[in-house]
Formats: C-alpha cells, structure tokens, sequence
C-alpha cells in the first residue's frame, strides 16, 4: 500500500512539472531578435510587443536588432539558440517565407529550425501610379501595359522585397509585362516615382498619403485580401488571387517546451487585444491580428509555397 501511494504522488507530483514551467517562465530577461536595423516596420513592432511583453511577464523583453543578409543573420542567431523561450525572432516574410526559394544553402530550415507562435500585425502595400499615366484604374493599368509591352515601369524597395513581389505576382496574374526597377529602399523608390523615373509603385500607407491628397500620386488599390477603405479596391477584385501582405509574427527555436509556447502564445493574444497596444500597432499601419501556433506554421508554409511558385516563374535569382 505504501508503494502504491508513494507511486501516485510520484506521478502526481511529475504531471504538475509542466503546469509549474508555465507558471515559473520567465524568470530571467528575454531577447527579442529584430533581423533588420532600427527604424523600420519589424523594430517598430517588435519594439510595440517587447514593451507590451515585459509589462505582462514582469521581466524585461529586450530588443536586439541583428540585421543583415535580407534578415537572415538574425533568424539564423534564433534557429541556433536554446530553445529555452529565452531568446525569440520578430519574424517577417523576408527571412522566412522568400529568402529560402532564393538560398539553396541556407543555414537554418524555415520549417523545422522554428516554433511560431502567433502572429501580431499585418500590412498591406497601395498600388500608386504618376499622375502622368493615363490609368485611374487597376483595369486600365494592365490594360496599358499589354497595350505597350515592356514599356511601364514599377519601382521597388529591393529585389525580393514585398514591393518587388508585389510587381510580380501582378505581372504573371495579369500576364503582363512590366519592367521592374529596384532601388535601396522604400523611399528612393517613391521618390522615383514621384519624379516620372518610374510609372508604378507600391507603397505604405502613411508614406503615401501625403503625396496622394495633394494629387501627385493617384491610388489605384490597396494589395491586400480585404478594403481597408471602403472607397479604395484591392487589387484582388480585378486580379481573382492576388493578395501581398507584410506580416511580423513571433517566433521560438524549435523544441522550445509546449508550455512555454502556450504561455507566450496567451501573452501575445492578451496584449494585441489590449485598446493600448492595438492602437499603437495602428499607428504603425498595421492591423493587429493574432492566430493559434498550429495556424501560424500553416500560414508560413503555404507562404513559402506562393512565393516559391512566384519566383520561379519571374526566374528571380540572388547573384
């Protein structure tokens, strides 16, 4: 009898281990890795959640921005750390949706290296054109370009950007033929288009709202799957399929304890649901968006899928 209760309270005692993990972590700082340098959208946000993070958790969510190789530094620094729940990645769609369609040798798998837990925000991108170009329409734009083949030019932030993505899957979707411009960023990209050197770009929002009241930019549409505007399409209502998002999620080394994903997930979902926070995330021009761990990894796959297929097909390649 007394080795059947010593053997219970032994079993007791080892289910109650992972509830008591849940509830002890953390107990010590956490890194946030943001894979690209201050000042853009990915340290923005993970600067929003790091803060949101530390207050609930009751210790400190640090920033650590390790940028480099279109974020691939970065993730790479998470995909080799102990999967503790100590070190994190604000991950985006760069380093883990398109850059492996482009690296045969990349040193982490986007897969099997990681353990998303939710995501956080999500953007879209506005389809702009120079009021020069007679097209007020999504419909008259590629209607133009099949008119003149090889002849209107989109501008980029970068090859493989979002924005250079965005291009593309409207080009093979439309079966158009547009000449792609890259430049060193969003900015020298929009101001290549407001000088006339390009025809087209896609741009953020709160860059080009500006320039689109005081007429020297006509929106066409928005690059999302849903209005944001009630008076401004998407692109996918002339296009069946298109949709181009930025998205930032967080995300753990692979093997990171169950509970521990499972309290960060909650913690994630508490503070995007926070008025507070959800706002500051819309300052940022994002939509404050969250989903559960299994979803988040079905997400990213079937990224790595849309943007594989979109690649191959404009034969994009990193020399």
């Amino acid at each position: 009898m007394l080795k059947a209760i010593v053997a219970i309270c032994t079993a007791v005692s080892f289910c109650g281990i992972p509830h008591a993990l849940a509830q002890s972590y953390p107990t010590k700082a956490i890194r946030l890795i943001a894979p690209y340098p201050p000042g853009g959208g990915i340290d923005a946000t993970a600067r929003v959640i790091a803060q949101a993070l530390t207050e609930q958790l009751g210790q400190q969510v640090l920033v650590e921005n390790r940028a480099g190789a279109t974020g691939r530094i970065g993730t790479e620094i998470v995909a080799k750390a102990p999967a503790d729940g100590y070190t994190l990645l604000l991950g985006s769609g760069a380093p883990n949706a398109v850059v492996p369609s482009v690296t045969p040798n990349l040193p982490y798998d986007v897969i099997k290296d990681f353990a998303p837990i939710s995501l956080i925000a999500t953007t879209d991108y506005v389809l702009l054109v120079h009021p020069s170009l007679p097209v007020r329409s999504v419909k008259q734009l590629i209607a133009l370009a099949r008119s003149k083949p090889g002849e209107v030019t989109y501008g980029s932030s970068g090859i493989l950007s979002n924005t250079h993505l965005a291009g593309e899957l409207m080009k093979q979707l439309a079966k158009i033929n547009m000449i792609h411009v890259a430049y060193k960023g969003t900015g020298p990209a929009m101001v290549s288009v407001l000088a006339g050197e390009t025809a087209v770009t896609f741009g953020g929002g709160p860059g080009a709202v500006p320039h689109v009241k005081a007429k020297r930019l006509h929106a066409l549409a928005t690059t999302g799957s849903k209005r944001r505007e009630a008076d401004l399409p998407t692109i996918g209502e002339t296009l069946p399929g298109y949709s181009i998002s930025q998205w930032y999620g967080l995300i753990a080394p692979a093997k990171t304890p169950a509970t521990v994903i499972d309290r960060l997930h909650k913690e994630v979902v508490r503070a995007v649901a926070n008025p507070r926070i959800a706002q500051q995330l819309a300052n940022l021009d994002t939509d404050p968006t969250t989903n559960r761990p299994d979803e988040f990894q079905a997400f990213i796959k079937s990224e790595i899928a849309k943007w594989g297929k979109v690649i191959r097909g404009a034969n994009i390649k990193i020399e």
